[in-house]
């Protein structure tokens, strides 16, 4: 996999992987890319249909969906709360949890690679998509970064 960043100091996924696991790519083995994939196919099924099909419309399948989504993003902050160590002095408190956050990462990224199947390239709905997938992975990998070092803290729900 040359020039993906894969963990952010050994112990949780990069974006450029997560990113990789909400377009299908190979998942093997972690349990937080697991997690990224089914959300981004519970956003697909949601928002843009999957496999040919319309979005999901039914009020009792978008509450299951929605029921799911909070099991994945609990699962994932489960992990990282057993996995990671959390420095409670004079580490500033992260207003979301590594889930929450995931779980935009994954919606962004369908809203993203839809636009670019759908849209004309010049449109600014488009580049509105990426921008602000970017953000979101690069803020998820500072806050990654911050937490690990220290520097932040995670919030328990």
């Amino acid at each position: 996999m040359t020039g993906v960043k894969t963990y952010v100091s050994g112990i949780l996924p990069s974006s450029d992987l997560l990113l990789r696991a909400c377009r299908g790519h190979r998942v093997v083995g972690d349990p937080l890319m697991w997690f990224t994939r089914d959300l981004a196919v519970l956003h697909e099924r949601r928002l843009i249909g999957r496999g040919g099909s319309e979005p999901t419309r039914d009020p009792a399948t978008l509450t299951e969906i929605e029921r799911r989504r909070s099991e994945l993003v609990m699962a994932i902050d489960d992990w990282v709360s057993r996995s990671i160590p959390q420095h409670r002095l004079g580490a500033t408190l992260h207003t979301e949890t590594i889930g929450s956050v995931i779980d935009r990462i994954a919606e962004a990224s369908v809203r993203a690679h839809h636009a670019l199947m759908t849209l004309d390239a010049g449109d600014e709905v488009l580049h509105g998509a990426w921008h602000h997938l970017a953000e979101l992975a690069d803020a998820y990998d500072d806050l990654v970064t911050d937490v690990l070092a220290g520097r932040r803290r995670l919030p328990a729900w």
